[in-house]
């Protein structure tokens, strides 16, 4: 094989900070990335498949949940993961995009907290010892979905608040 690209990169094996569970749109790409970063999570396993947390919440198959919860199971196996982090995202086309909700920013961010929500109760039935973080990416920003939250209106809090303690 003929070198395309030169880079030096640790070869040892590393224990990842979170597996993340999030959408392959570009358009959050650099707010996803940038936010792990900010968080603390500078080795993460990613998971990058269109819907993210969608594939967990409401799949189209019994195979994309599978997939989706083997990638977990391996990252906690092969690189020690206790955090997951999943994510959903504003105009999201595997939900149809915001005209699915007939542009109601309001009405997608509620039912992103419920697939949030049903996509953390599958990751603690399968994964009891995996915490995991729910968050929903808009254009403005990343919000923290609450834990458990059953509130009418959108169920979100501001990520720079605490989240759990550690």
């Amino acid at each position: 094989m003929q070198k395309a690209f030169h880079w030096d990169s640790p070869s040892d094996p590393y224990v990842a900070d979170a597996v993340v569970l999030t959408c392959f749109d570009q358009r959050i790409r650099t707010a996803v990335n940038k936010f792990l970063h900010r968080r603390g999570i500078l080795r993460p396993d990613m998971v990058v498949i269109a819907g993210g947390a969608k594939t967990l919440a409401s799949p189209r198959n019994d195979f994309e949940r599978d997939f989706i919860l083997e990638q977990v199971r391996m990252s906690i196996l092969l690189h020690k993961t206790t955090v997951a982090y999943i994510m959903c995202h504003s105009d999201c086309a595997t939900y149809g995009g915001l005209a699915a909700f007939q542009g109601d920013r309001e009405a997608e961010a509620k039912h992103h907290s419920q697939e949030l929500e049903r996509a953390r109760e599958l990751l603690n039935d399968r994964f009891p010892d995996l915490r995991v973080r729910c968050f929903f990416v808009n254009f403005e920003g990343v919000f923290v979905a609450k834990d458990g939250a059953k509130q009418q209106g959108m169920d979100f809090e501001d990520p720079a608040l605490p989240y759990e303690s550690e």
